[in-house]
């Protein structure tokens, strides 16, 4: 094929008409790249589940193991970069002279990701003018070891990588009264963010606790995707 009719299937298959398509782009290269039929996250499920089946209940063993304290889940996390935030144990509810066996110890455990959107096949010009929607998304598991158990932070940056363009942030309060265990979704579209991204980070911290054994949160399913669909 040519280069016009590479250009032209790009332009066809992905609906990008009236959307800036410089000649000067390898478009055999773009088609290649399918970056709007794509997830850009790597590794999106470390845990190896899936959000069309129930999170696994948590296994209690009858004897506890009492082992070292842990503070990161099991996984394979290649393609995150994490890290772990040990919090103060919480005394505030305890009277005075009691004495206290065991208490709960929470951690935050943060995994994050940059994209380079013009590395996934992506071209100025279409993020500049016409600004295609990104669309996030991300399941975590309805654990319940806190009223706060999940955070996400994404962010919109320019080509310096420090400029924040537009961003958005979750952080969703739990209901302790009911036990369901499911999956919970979070999404979040950006439209109409301006000209100038060309990267995004993506940024998710879970909630774990130990007290004798280690109860983990765990997440799905997460997605940094590009629609071909022109923001408002």
């Amino acid at each position: 094929m040519s280069a016009a009719e590479w250009k032209q299937k790009c332009e066809a298959e992905w609906s990008l008409q009236g959307a800036p398509m410089p000649d000067s782009l390898d478009w055999k290269a773009v088609n290649d790249a399918k970056p709007f039929r794509r997830n850009f996250l790597k590794n999106p499920s470390p845990h190896g589940l899936s959000k069309d089946t129930p999170p696994p209940e948590p296994d209690v063993p009858e004897v506890p193991t009492r082992g070292p304290p842990r503070f990161q889940p099991d996984g394979d996390f290649s393609g995150w970069k994490t890290s772990i935030e040990v919090l103060p144990y919480d005394t505030s509810g305890i009277p005075e002279g009691a004495v206290v066996c065991e208490l709960p110890q929470y951690s935050w455990f943060s995994m994050e990701q940059l994209v380079d959107l013009k590395a996934e096949g992506l071209w100025d010009e279409l993020l500049d003018a016409f600004q295609p929607e990104i669309v996030i998304q991300d399941w975590y598991e309805e654990s319940q070891l806190h009223e706060s158990i999940y955070q996400l932070h994404v962010k919109l940056l320019g080509a310096d990588k420090s400029t924040v363009i537009s961003e958005h942030t979750a952080n969703p309060t739990e209901d302790l009264s009911t036990y369901s265990h499911n999956w919970k979704e979070v999404s979040h579209v950006f439209s109409g963010y301006g000209p100038g991204v060309r990267y995004i980070h993506f940024l998710h911290r879970l909630k774990n606790k130990f007290m004798v054994e280690f109860y983990p949160t765990l997440f799905t399913g997460s997605s940094v995707m590009v629609r071909a669909t022109k923001s408002s």
